[in-house]
Formats: C-alpha cells, structure tokens, sequence
C-alpha cells in the first residue's frame, strides 16, 4: 500500500482522455455561469493589477518586463483561482454560491494552499530574475531605459533580440511546464483533502505522467489563453480566469479518485471462509 509523509494512503490517480477535457471546460462554463459574482470580480481584480503594474513599469523605464509578467500570469494562475475551487465545490454539493468572507476562511483555514502560494510566489521571482539575466547577456544596457516601441523594435529586428526572444520564450515554457507539472493536481488537493504538501505536489507529477498528452495540451491552452487574454490590456483575464480556474477543478475531480471510491478500490477483498468445519472427536 503506497502511503503518503503524513502516514496516510495516497490519493489515487485516473487515466483521462481528451473528452475529460471537453466535458471538464463544459462543467466550468456552467459553474462560472450559475455563480459570475466571484468569478468576475477576482478576474477584474487582476486585471486592473495588470493594467497597474503594466503603468508602474512604464513610468520606471523598465517597460521590458512587461511581457514576461503577462507570460507569468500562467505561473500564478494555480494560486489566483484557489478561490473558484470553492465555488465550484460548494456547487458540486448542490450549495448555493458561497460569498466572500467564507471562501477567505477556506482558503486561509488550509496552510498548505498557503505554502503551494509561496511556491508559485518563488518560481515567478525566478523567472523574472532569468528575464532579466538574459536580457543583459543578449541586448546590454540597450533595452532597460527604452521605451516600449523601441524595445520591441530592439527585440523583433535585431540578431541579438530574436536570440533573446526565442530563448526566454524556451526558458518560459520549461518553467511553465515545471509548475504545471507540480500544482495542476496539488492546489484543489490540498483544498479539498487532508494532504500534505509534497504529497499532493507528487500526485500532481504521477497525473500528468499518467495522461501526458491531455494534461500537457491542458497547460498549453492556459498558457495560449491566459496569454492571448493579457494582450487587449488585461481585460479578456476577466472573463477566461474564472472559467479556467472552475475547469481545473472539475477536471482534478475526473484526475484523482474520490476519498471514499479509492478506499473501497484499495480495500483487501473478504473472502469466504471455504475450510470444512473438523468433525468432532468421538472418545
């Protein structure tokens, strides 16, 4: 029996197929269409944080990390929507959408939604620390006090820009891929089971192991529309964050095996007791 650091049983894992996927995104449409409220605010909220952030850069000349930021919202995205997962559960047990003080409480009251935030936190430190790193070994001091059309000419029509576009984009993606990989599964673990935190992090890691090409095409589609909904100034985030975020729970709902289906999936078989009673003893 695999058991997990806490010294209780793994979480077990299905194998899914592209039609998970179709039906999970279907399931999320109607979740975000029974309860917006939530859903609209906190992609509103991020919006106007990128729209904020994206000005702050600018009036500091540093109008180049622009770009790596909006390509980070993949990497934070796991984080931002642990609260749609408790919209989505609440649903899914036929409760009515749950308000704002009572998602805070749950997500707060689990200390390991915390960490899996400062892991997300650190990986997109990181990736902007690498943005920065190979934007001094390809384009030197040229690119960080210029404005925003000359970086982008700088970038699209030099040698050394391309160099730096295509390996940062190469460099993004591995690190996307990586944190993918390690919360897919692990934030609405974490949210829904008494799990530890490197277990849900590995059951993460054996769910996409176990259905590579859906899951990975899954990441892509967040990394695409998350990307594409960046682009008109943050504003499409409002809408595709909430449904992403209630399709990634029910699609780890079809990934992991429920609590209760698991036990009895795991469970030794009783068998009958076939041995002949003993006659008795004739003294």
């Amino acid at each position: 029996m695999n058991t997990a650091i806490s010294g209780k049983r793994d979480p077990v894992v299905r194998t899914i197929t592209r039609n998970d996927l179709v039906e999970s995104f279907a399931a999320g449409l109607r979740d975000f269409q029974r309860a917006p409220r939530f859903g609209l605010l906190l992609g509103t909220f991020v919006a106007v944080g990128g729209i904020l952030i994206v000005a702050s850069l600018t009036a500091l000349k540093m109008v180049y990390l622009a770009y790596p930021i909006a390509a980070g919202f993949a990497i934070i995205a796991p984080h931002l929507a642990t609260g749609l997962y408790v919209v989505s559960r609440e649903l899914e047990h036929g409760r009515p959408a749950p308000g704002l003080g009572f998602i805070w409480r749950t997500v707060m009251n689990r200390s390991e939604v915390r960490w899996m935030g400062f892991v997300t936190l650190f990986i997109f430190i990181m990736w902007m620390y690498q943005v920065r790193f190979l934007m001094a070994i390809f384009l030197g001091m040229s690119g960080a006090d210029a404005s925003l059309r000359e970086f982008l000419t700088t970038i699209l029509t030099t040698s050394e820009g391309l160099t730096f576009l295509a390996i940062g984009n190469l460099v993004g993606a591995a690190i996307s891929l990586l944190i993918f990989t390690l919360t897919v599964v692990s934030f609405p673990l974490v949210l829904d089971r008494d799990v530890d935190l490197v277990t849900a992090m590995v059951t993460s890691v054996r769910a996409v192991a176990a259905s590579p090409g859906p899951m990975i095409g899954w990441a892509a589609i967040i990394v695409v529309t998350l990307v594409i909904s960046a682009l008109p100034m943050f504003v499409g985030l409002i809408v595709t964050l909430p449904v992403l975020g209630h399709t990634t729970w029910h699609l780890y709902r079809r990934v992991v095996v429920p609590e209760g289906e698991a036990s009895a999936a795991g469970a030794p078989a009783v068998l009958p007791d076939l041995s002949m009673p003993s006659a008795p003893m004739r003294l």
